[in-house]
């Protein structure tokens, strides 16, 4: 078997067939020849006419030890649609890519599971060019149609870098939590890019959308989208509840240890049971309250029970600040959602009768925000996908060890979390 013949046969070049095979110092150098037929521009549309001809070659799949290029000639055409001379489209590569698909397939894989680096001394390349193929592959990948049809999505920023640089990533609730567009950035106006991706027709569909109580989402969504339904995350509500007993605990903690400074004279004897205990005790008690009063009472561990009946007998502002925080909690754990208006009307008297400072402020957010708050309890919408999607851009950003620029994460993004499905050349 003549050796072209053997090449032809392991390769199977889509559109063209091996003409000659080279053993070059740098590596295996295949010859293509073209099959007959009128140039294409990469935006489909055939050509009118060919301008000139010239050589290009690709860095193909590893044979054995040794890197193998395709090469072939390459005509330039005149493009009515695009209406400039552009390089013809040859189906073994994509646009202005200096490898093959096949090449640029594993390359693509291999992103969704391990690093750059990795990629780079596997596959004999450099990171720079890993990140220029996953980009490249997720831009013809991803098409418009994931914006198609959205009803209930998420909304929320993950930071990827120091400095306060963050990301807005908006998830699909219908599609598993899909991410459906990432952009740099945390504003309102970021947020408007994509309703403005989105279209107008897009944005009227929305029915619900899930977020923080940030200002800046709900601005954009009242602009782009005042029908859909805002969905306050019932874990920033509560992780607010749990800021504000902290709060209130320093403010505690301060007090007695104030106190502890200036003891009152004792007098003669032991002082009874029911006393109550020295302020050094005491302050040591409301220091260590903290994991005592954020951590779930079916988690509680015994000694951090003892803290919490120490609180209840000697600290009744402490031990009331835990009671507005679980009232709050129970909001979430109501087996009719028709009740959560009449609990939520309950709980703000309660805050507002307490005169806490920190709960005092808590109830203000709680009151602007009621009926976003009972849309998210009415609809079952949180944004606990979204921070398990945070979760995961995190590792991906960590597993790269940082990225060079926004574009190279949102790439990434895309690859991992958009639902990409990226098929090998071993399984076509």
């Amino acid at each position: 078997m003549r050796v072209t013949t053997a090449f032809n046969l392991m390769l199977s070049i889509p559109g063209a067939s091996v003409a000659s095979v080279v053993f070059a110092p740098e590596g295996i150098v295949v010859g293509l020849r073209r099959r007959p037929g009128r140039p294409r521009c990469p935006c489909g549309a055939k050509g009118s006419g060919t301008y000139d001809t010239s050589g290009r070659r690709w860095r193909h799949l590893d044979l054995g030890a040794s890197k193998l290029f395709l090469e072939a000639q390459i005509r330039r055409l005149y493009c009515r649609r695009c209406d400039r001379v552009v390089t013809e489209a040859v189906p073994w590569a994509r646009p202005r890519a200096r490898h093959s698909r096949d090449f640029e397939d594993v390359v693509a894989w291999l992103a969704q599971r391990a690093d750059k680096t990795t990629i780079a001394r596997l596959l004999r390349t450099s990171w720079e060019t890993v990140a220029g193929i996953v980009t490249r592959v997720v831009g013809q990948a991803i098409d418009d149609r994931r914006l198609a049809g959205l009803l209930r999505i998420g909304v929320d920023e993950v930071s990827y870098r120091k400095g306060h640089r963050y990301l807005t990533v908006v998830a699909d609730h219908d599609q598993g939590g899909r991410v459906v567009w990432a952009g740099e950035g945390k504003n309102a106006a970021t947020l408007g890019l994509f309703y403005d991706e989105l279209g107008e027709s897009g944005c009227a569909a929305l029915e619900a959308v899930s977020m923080d109580l940030g200002a800046a989402f709900k601005k954009a969504t009242d602009t782009h989208a005042p029908q859909a339904r805002q969905c306050v995350d019932p874990f920033h509500l509560v992780a607010l509840a749990n800021e504000a007993i902290n709060k209130a605990r320093r403010w505690s903690w301060n007090l007695e240890r104030d106190k502890a400074k200036t003891p009152p004279r004792r007098g003669r004897g032991r002082p009874p049971a029911s006393s109550p205990p020295v302020p050094r005790k005491q302050a040591r008690w409301v220091k260590h309250s903290r994991w005592a009063l954020l951590k779930d009472p079916d988690q509680l561990l015994p000694s951090q029970l003892d803290v919490l009946h120490e609180l209840r007998r000697t600290n009744s502002v402490l031990y009331r600040c835990w009671q507005l925080k679980e009232g709050l909690r129970d909001l979430y754990r109501l087996h009719d959602p028709a009740d959560a208006p009449a609990h939520l009307d309950w709980w703000l008297a309660w805050a507002c009768r307490s005169r806490i400072p920190a709960f005092l402020t808590l109830s203000k957010t709680v009151r602007t925000n009621r009926h976003r708050i009972l849309a998210a309890i009415e609809l079952g919408l949180s944004n606990s996908k979204l921070e398990g999607l945070n979760s995961k851009i995190r590792l991906i950003n960590h597993r790269g060890y940082g990225h060079h620029s926004a574009t190279a994460l949102i790439a990434m993004i895309y690859l991992c979390c958009g639902g990409l499905t990226i098929t090998l050349p071993t399984e076509r």
